[in-house]
């Protein structure tokens, strides 16, 4: 065992403890960075040089450490969970927002709502039974524009969040096929660090970033392949697969009157339609689908077209059955203007007391029979009342299991993170003791060496002096 071989084995303790101080400064430096893996560094004990003698005349020690990489913590199962609880937790994330805000436009159940609106409707009518006149005909004339208005303005808000979020969808998916291509290049350079030999832990790290963006979008799963890339699949289809990424796009009808779905398919292959049942834009589209599938904006529409046409019938079969004060036949009270959705197309017809039909054929000018059996209305088990309240009480079930289930995945991704961070992040007080352990380490190695070179400066400049 050479005395200069002493130098090497400290120079070696040196350069480790030198990279394990670079590692943990490296993982202080980024333990703020948001999917950032904490790294160790990998070492090894560098075997005793062989000998070529048949019988060793020296004792065989190792020839000091070697740095055989660093190591990127990171747990792929742990990794996977997590895509998949925030896949769930986008979708139903999604589904509920929207759902909860076509819920509070319908302003249920408080005196803004349309319930309360056909109350006041139905009592002016009973008001006018009681004491007919002028005035309490024009009550029930403004209170009818008023529900008329009603109606059409909760159609309009229910139409316009639908637009919105159709809009949104189409950004959406632009931000996806942003994000695939993002991680196609990324994962280029990872696969071209590894076959070279270098080290991508934060390439590494980007990219399994970019690929839970791609999970909370679109439901997005991920599989690691042999040479180091992920390829990243929708609908079992390669969104991402090595270098190379596909775009996805929307389509469909613009508006909630249009009917039909908006649908996701490949940009290069438009007739696949791409089913989305995780992700954001998974939770959007199904909001968005057609009332019959489920859709919950196309149901509200639909609800207010279905009391509008219920309003519209009830009220008019009983006014045309009715006389008016100078024994005419009575009219239409309401009016559906044709190839319009029926909430907006309704409107009042009569503009005074004189084309009000109060009363039952010849039974008097001041008869209010038909008044009183219109303001009867709102107790009727089918009315339009009924109609409305029915629907009401069913969607505010509907969103609360969306707003329960959505509630479950988020506290299931909340623990997917939390047990990929408990195995990924970056602890401080875990890594000042690594940093003082590395420090420790070279300093003893620095000793060594400061020994060895001592022992070395007897051994050439003072062996053989005697008396210096």
């Amino acid at each position: 065992m050479s005395t200069f071989e002493g130098l090497q084995r400290a120079a070696s303790g040196l350069a480790a403890a030198r990279a394990g101080m670079t590692v943990t400064g490296q993982n202080i430096a980024n333990e703020r960075t948001p999917g950032y893996t904490r790294q160790r560094l990998e070492q090894a004990a560098t075997p005793a040089a062989g000998q070529a003698a048949r019988w060793g005349a020296d004792v065989a020690v190792g020839g000091g450490t070697t740095v055989t990489g660093v190591a990127r913590l990171g747990d792929d199962l742990l990794d996977a969970r997590v895509r998949d609880a925030l896949s769930a937790s986008g979708f139903w994330g999604a589904r509920a927002a929207a759902a909860g805000r076509a819920e509070a436009a319908m302003g249920e159940p408080t005196e803004t709502g349309l319930a309360a609106g056909l109350d006041r409707f139905w009592a002016a009518w009973s008001d006018l039974a009681n004491t007919p006149g002028g005035a309490a005909a024009e009550v029930v004339l403004t209170g009818a524009r008023t529900l008329v208005d009603q109606i059409s303005s909760g159609y309009e808000t229910v139409a316009r969040q639908w637009s919105e979020l159709r809009a949104q969808v189409e950004g959406d998916v632009a931000d996806v096929n942003a994000t695939a291509s993002r991680l196609a290049a990324l994962n280029g350079q990872i696969r071209s660090a590894l076959q070279s030999g270098r080290e991508a832990n934060e390439l590494i790290d980007q990219r399994d970033l970019l690929a839970q963006q791609l999970s909370t979008a679109v439901g997005a799963t991920a599989t690691l392949a042999a040479d180091g890339t992920l390829t990243v699949r929708v609908d079992g289809n390669a969104l991402v697969s090595g270098d190379r990424s596909r775009e996805l796009v929307a389509s469909g009808p613009r508006d909630v009157a249009e009917g039909g779905a908006v649908t996701v398919a490949w940009a290069d292959r438009a007739d696949v339609v791409v089913a989305l049942t995780g992700g954001e834009i998974g939770g959007a589209l199904s909001v968005l689908a057609p009332a019959e599938s489920g859709g919950a904006l196309a149901r509200v529409a639909a609800a207010y077209d279905d009391t509008a046409r219920a309003l519209a019938s009830s009220v008019n079969e009983l006014h045309r059955s009715g006389q008016t004060t100078a024994g005419e036949p009575g009219g239409d009270f309401f009016a559906l203007e044709p190839g319009r959705p029926a909430a907006l197309a309704l409107r009042v017809v009569p503009t005074g007391l004189d084309d009000l039909a109060l009363a039952a054929p010849g039974a008097g000018a001041l008869d209010t029979t038909i008044a009183d059996r219109i303001g009867s209305l709102g107790a009727a088990e089918s009315g339009p009342s009924s109609t409305w309240a029915t629907f009401v009480t069913g969607f505010g079930v509907a969103v609360a299991g969306d707003v329960q289930r959505a509630d479950v995945a988020d506290i299931g991704a909340v623990a997917a993170v939390s047990a990929q961070q408990a195995n990924a992040s970056v602890d401080a007080d875990e890594e000042t003791i690594n940093l003082l352990t590395y420090q420790t380490a070279y300093q003893a190695a620095a000793r060594v060496l400061t020994a060895v070179d001592e022992a070395l400066d007897v051994l050439i400049n003072r062996t053989g002096l005697v008396g210096r």
